[in-house]
């Protein structure tokens, strides 16, 4: 059966406040409108005192004994409350975690990606939670999902640092990384340099011309049949005359 009123045992921190006649301690202290304490009343003459001012009795602190309550407009003192909580709620900092998974078998490349988005997170200030999972035999051989996380963490490691060492839970590896203070993280690899885009001559057209050979003035290695090493190079073919 539901209640139409707060419970007798409605705990002092929510957002419940008594006021006037809903404060039911025999006697409170009592602090005047401009912040001063008056001292410790019956309810009744509390209750007298703010009613004579055109104000309400306040209970601030229900747990005290005897009860705190303040006098004071009650619209205004909600306002207040309202701000103040709205203000520490500004400077509270909501960690978001991301989850990476992984696998002992995983490829090179999607290891990369992987990688590559764990910094991005990183970057954000996010925390990340990367998880190797194993299958069937697999865990017959979790060494190999370690050597994984060991170097997942080591490419990481100008970004964020673990929480904890590495642990086997179950049937998979779980370790959690925190991002690394601003002044002491690695730079996004994903922002563009301040310097903007390289000319021609710091190597922004010049990646597409062929190497050339100072000294004799011929074309470099990759030059010749697109080989680094090419093993035909010393071979002179003679045209027939």
């Amino acid at each position: 059966m539901s209640r139409p009123f707060p419970s007798r045992h409605f705990s002092s921190s929510g957002s419940f406040v008594r006021v006037n006649g809903k404060i039911r301690a025999r006697e409170v202290r009592v602090i005047g409108a401009d912040g001063k304490q008056i001292g410790v009343l019956s309810l009744g003459e509390a209750l007298t005192l703010a009613r004579s001012q055109g104000l309400d009795l306040v209970e601030i602190a229900p747990t005290a004994t005897p009860p705190v309550c303040r006098i004071v407009d009650y619209g205004k003192f909600r306002y207040e409350q309202a701000k103040r909580e709205k203000e520490s709620k500004k400077h509270q900092h909501a960690t978001m975690v991301k989850e990476v998974q992984l696998s002992p078998r995983i490829d090179p490349h999607d290891l990369g990606v992987k990688i590559a988005h764990a910094i991005q997170f990183l970057c954000e200030d996010m925390k990340v939670k990367v998880t190797l999972k194993f299958r069937g035999r697999e865990m017959a051989h979790t060494e190999y999902g370690f050597q994984v996380i060991r170097q997942f963490l080591s490419e990481i490691a100008p970004y964020g640092h673990p929480d904890f060492e590495p642990k086997l839970v179950g049937k998979g590896i779980n370790v959690m990384i925190s991002p690394l203070p601003r002044n002491k993280r690695a730079k996004n690899p994903t922002q563009p340099e301040s310097g903007g885009a390289p000319g021609p001559d710091q190597g922004g057209s010049q990646n597409n011309k062929p190497a050339r050979n100072e000294s004799k003035g011929e074309a470099g290695p990759q030059q010749q049949g697109g080989f680094t090493n090419n093993p035909f190079a010393q071979i002179e073919i003679k045209q027939a005359g």
